[in-house]
């Protein structure tokens, strides 16, 4: 089973590789035919929670994208987050299966003036940010697509794209070699999104449009801008085709989802209607369309927006949180939900963490037989666990819910800290400590799907063999101080201290322990420096 994922500018879409167009016209939404997965989600579509059908079982296709001009914040963190929780609750839990091609917007208004005002060409610019976002997305632990597209290398088809909705008598040409869409053309069935976010429609001027809706699909080149030939003159695509273009070029001529924030649902995602469909001769393209909602720094009415210059980049907010923080951040609101950004929330996911990573050690302390308790009502827990393992599942199936996912395991652990009570003195009850390993094992396992180490094992492997390698070089540096010269003035070299030369030897093999487990100490004088290796991996990770 496999599916495949590939995502347009600021928008994850998902679509369908070997479907056609439905076949009816106007604004109602219709069923599509296919595979039931059993997940109910709200369609943008139909303004209402529909079963999530696709066009074969086992398969989904997804994409999603960002405009590379500038430092990726939170907003669009958060955007990504939750559609990549999206995604692995599809893969892990509906058994999903979702192969990822990302389209790269790397050439627009914003990343050209940009580039003006670096004095550094589009390309250098836009490739700089391109390689920043990846980083940063690994960052924060969403999985990497199988492959990039960038709207650069793909122009000729954009190109074609266009020439077709000319030829379907929806896109026409101007005299100053810009090319529109036709919104007139296709009647009533343009504004499925109108009510979902504030809009306003900008007067013709002297544009050359023939209604004040129509959008460019094309645009004439300026002096100092990149531009490509085309049957219209040198120009280059408008901002909306590179999306349809490049998802049905590579997917075909039908959407199973499209996902990207509330605030792209119009014009972006309306006018990429509006342009495939024209393409394709089709009333619905896109089955299914998600919306995440805005992050607000709190206090403020408006979204985190680079415009606005209101916003934390992701490198910034990485200096005081982690990756499992901003996750549990996100996890903590439904998907569609605007949510707020402040300490006090970042306060609340790390609480949350810290609490499933307690009890965690307090049942493998139980377990290994270090925790004494009294006797445990080990019925009562496994008819938790199988009652959570019910309501995580109808959680998840209703259109993702992650909050009521999250309450459901945390009432878990709730019960299970109720049943651990240590005590000094074992009074010979039965010990259950296999109950507590399959409720550790299945918080695990959810918040593995969900993107979250529990275990955070980069960060504690790394901090601890920091601290003892401090340590080490300390001892070691105890163990290798001089002896004061004789009182009698002897001149020959002091030597070591010979009760302090166990510890030297300690220290010694110490490091010899640890290099067959893949931690290389190496001594420099009194100092030492460490790296963690990898079999079959060439890079190493070094302090």
């Amino acid at each position: 089973q496999s599916s495949v994922l590939a995502q347009g500018p600021d928008a994850p879409v998902l679509c369908r590789p070997h479907g056609g167009c439905t076949g009816h016209t106007g604004k109602k939404w219709r069923r599509p035919s296919g595979f039931d997965t059993g997940v109910q989600t709200y369609n943008s579509l139909s303004k209402q929670k529909e079963p999530l059908v696709l066009a074969r079982e086992g398969v989904a296709t997804y994409s999603c994208g960002p405009t590379v001009y500038d430092h990726a914040h939170l907003g669009h963190a958060c955007s990504y987050v939750r559609f990549d929780i999206v995604q692995r609750i599809l893969t892990r839990h509906f058994g999903i299966s979702v192969i990822h091609a990302m389209v790269i917007t790397d050439i627009d208004d914003k990343i050209i003036r940009r580039s003006l005002e670096e004095n550094i060409s589009a390309s250098v610019l836009a490739r700089m940010y391109e390689e920043e976002f990846q980083k940063d997305m690994l960052s924060l632990q969403v999985i990497p697509p199988a492959v990039y597209l960038r709207v650069t290398e793909n122009v000729p088809q954009i190109v074609a794209f266009i020439e077709r909705i000319i030829h379907n008598g929806h896109a026409y040409a101007t005299e100053e070699g810009n090319v529109y869409f036709d919104i007139p053309s296709i009647g009533d069935r343009y504004g499925k999104f109108l009510g979902a976010v504030n809009h306003t429609l900008a007067p013709p001027g002297d544009s050359g449009k023939r209604d004040s809706r129509d959008f460019a699909l094309w645009k004439k080149s300026k002096p100092q801008e990149p531009s490509w030939e085309s049957p219209w003159g040198r120009g280059r695509p408008g901002w909306h085709i590179e999306c349809s273009t490049v998802a049905s070029s590579v997917f075909g001529s039908q959407l199973d989802i499209h996902s990207g924030g509330i605030d792209l649902a119009f014009p972006h995602h309306e006018n990429e209607i509006a342009q495939s469909e024209a393409y394709h001769q089709c009333g619905q393209w896109g089955n299914y369309f998600l919306h995440a909602g805005h992050l607000h720094l709190k206090g403020s009415t408006e979204k985190m927006s680079k415009s606005l210059k209101n916003y934390i980049t992701i490198k910034d907010f990485l200096k005081s949180y982690s990756a499992n923080d901003f996750r549990m951040f996100c996890l903590l609101t439904k998907y569609r939900s605007a949510v707020d950004y402040s300490d006090d929330s970042m306060t609340e996911a790390q609480i949350t963490l810290a609490t499933l990573s307690a009890f965690g050690h307090d049942a493998q302390a139980y377990m290994k037989g270090q925790l004494q308790s009294s006797a445990v009502q080990e019925e009562l827990l496994w008819e938790r666990l199988a009652k959570t393992k019910a309501a995580v599942a109808s959680a998840l199936a209703d259109d993702f819910d992650t909050p009521r996912a999250i309450n459901a395991i945390m009432n878990l652990v709730y019960h299970g800290n109720c049943q651990l009570h240590p005590v000094t003195k074992v009074d010979g009850a039965a010990r259950s400590p296999a109950v507590f390993g399959a409720i550790l094992f299945y918080i695990r396992e959810v918040m593995d799907m969900f993107g979250i180490d529990l275990l955070n094992r980069k960060v504690r492997v790394h901090g601890v063999v920091d601290q003892l390698t401090r340590f080490r070089s300390e001892v070691r540096a105890f163990a290798l101080a001089r002896q004061d010269p004789p009182a009698d003035g002897n001149l020959s070299k002091p030597g070591l201290h010979p009760e302090r030369i166990p510890l030297l030897k300690a220290c010694d093999a110490l490091r010899n322990d640890l290099a067959p487990l893949g931690v290389l100490i190496k001594d420099r004088g009194t100092n030492s420096t460490w790296e963690i290796t990898r079999k079959r991996q060439t890079v190493e990770e070094k302090n």
